[in-house]
C-alpha cells in the first residue's frame, strides 16, 4: 500500500480498537451503575463479557432491584442465567411478592423459575386469586336422575408447593370427583336443585388442595342442569335383557320338547314295525303247525271264533258295526 498516508490507517486501526475496547469493557454501563448506587467492578463487567454473561441484563435487573431495597448480588444473577433461568422475571416476582408482604427469598425464586413455572404469575395469582371454570360433571342421584353441574373454584397459588406441587388439571379431576360423589349421595335429585350449596361444602371438607400448588378459597356451583332418567333407562335395559333371557329359555324348552316328540314317534314306529313282523311270522307257525300234526282243524276254528268274539266286542264298545269275518265265524259255529 505505498502511497497510503500511514495516519490514515493508524486511526483506523485506533477506531477498531476503541469498539472492542467498548465492547468488552462497558465503561458507559459501569458510570450507570455506579450513579445508581450499584457496587460493580469494571473487571467485573469484562469478566461478563469473556463467560457469555450479557452485563446489561445483570446490571440492569441488579439496578432495578437495589433500587427496590432487595439484597441480590451479581454472582447470584450470574449463576441464575447461566443455569437458564429468566433474570428478569425472577426480579419483577420479588419485588411484586416483597410489595404484597408474601415470603419469598431468591433462592426459593430461582428454584420455582428453574422448575419451569412462572413465579412471577404465581405472585400474581397468590395476590389476586384465580378462577376456574371446572367442565360439565354428570353425575346420578340415589332415585336415577341425572344431574349436570358446573362449578367455579375459586384458587390461590401456594408458594411453599409450587415445587413439586400439582397444577391445575389436578384441582379441576378433584373437584369433579368431589361433585360426582356429592350428588351420587342424595337421596333425590330435588334434594340437590334445592340446596346446591351443599355440594360445595361436602367438596370443601375433603382437603383437594393437598398436595397441589394452590390453595382452594372456595368452590361456587355456577349451574345445574337435569340430564337423562337413568334410572328409567336401566330398568328398561334390564327388563328387555330379562325378557330375552326367558324367551331363549322357553325356545329351548321347546326345541327339547320337540326332540322328545320326535324320539318318542321313532320308538312307536320302531315298535310298530316289530309288531307287524311278528304277526307276519303267525301263518308260517300256524302252517308249520298244521303240517306237523300239533293244530287240528277244530283248533283253527276255535280261534277264528275267540277272534270274531273279540271283534264284536271291540265293534260294540266303539259304536261301529259287526263285521262280515265275525257273523260268518258265528254262523259257521252253529
Amino acid at each position: 500500500m505505498e502511497g497510503f498516508p500511514v495516519y490514515i490507517l493508524i486511526a483506523f486501526g485506533s477506531i477498531i480498537l476503541l469498539f472492542v475496547f467498548l465492547y468488552f469493557v462497558p465503561v458507559n454501563l459501569w458510570i450507570t451503575a455506579r450513579f445508581s448506587g450499584v457496587k460493580v467492578g469494571l473487571f467485573e463487567l469484562v469478566f461478563m463479557r469473556i463467560r457469555k454473561v450479557p452485563p446489561r441484563i445483570i446490571v440492569g435487573e441488579l439496578i432495578t432491584a437495589t433500587k427496590a431495597g432487595l439484597e441480590v448480588t451479581t454472582p447470584d444473577l450470574e449463576t441464575h442465567y447461566l443455569a437458564g433461568g429468566n433474570v428478569p422475571t425472577v426480579i419483577k416476582a420479588l419485588i411484586s411478592a416483597d410489595k404484597a408482604n408474601i415470603s419469598l427469598d431468591f433462592k426459593q425464586s430461582t428454584a420455582i423459575d428453574l422448575a419451569g413455572r412462572d413465579v412471577f404469575e404465581a405472585v400474581q395469582i397468590s395476590v389476586n386469586p384465580k378462577v376456574i371454570t371446572t367442565p360439565k360433571v354428570a353425575a346420578v342421584a340415589a332415585d336415577g336422575i341425572q344431574l349436570i353441574a358446573v362449578a367455579r373454584v375459586t384458587v390461590r397459588a401456594n408458594i411453599q408447593q409450587l415445587v413439586g406441587g400439582a397444577g391445575e388439571d389436578t384441582i379441576l379431576a378433584r373437584v369433579g370427583e368431589g361433585i360426582v360423589t356429592s350428588i351420587g349421595s342424595a337421596s333425590t335429585h330435588k334434594d340437590v336443585l334445592e340446596n346446591p350449596d351443599n355440594i360445595s361444602k361436602l367438596v370443601l371438607q375433603r382437603g383437594l388442595d393437598a398436595g397441589t400448588a394452590f390453595e382452594i378459597l372456595s368452590i361456587d356451583i355456577a349451574d345445574v342442569d337435569v340430564g337423562t332418567n337413568i334410572g328409567a333407562t336401566l330398568q328398561t335395559d334390564q327388563a328387555s335383557a330379562d325378557l330375552k333371557v326367558a324367551e331363549a329359555k322357553a325356545e329351548e324348552r321347546r326345541a327339547m320338547a320337540v326332540a322328545l316328540e320326535q324320539e318318542m314317534k321313532a320308538k312307536a314306529q320302531e315298535a310298530r314295525a316289530k309288531v307287524i313282523m311278528a304277526e307276519a311270522e303267525v301263518p308260517l307257525a300256524m302252517a308249520d303247525a298244521f303240517r306237523e300234526g300239533n293244530l287240528g282243524i277244530m283248533d283253527y276254528y276255535k280261534m277264528q271264533n275267540i277272534e270274531a268274539d273279540t271283534s264284536m266286542r271291540e265293534s260294540i264298545a266303539t259304536g261301529g258295526k259287526k263285521s262280515s269275518g265275525s257273523s260268518s265265524s258265528k254262523g259257521g259255529k252253529k
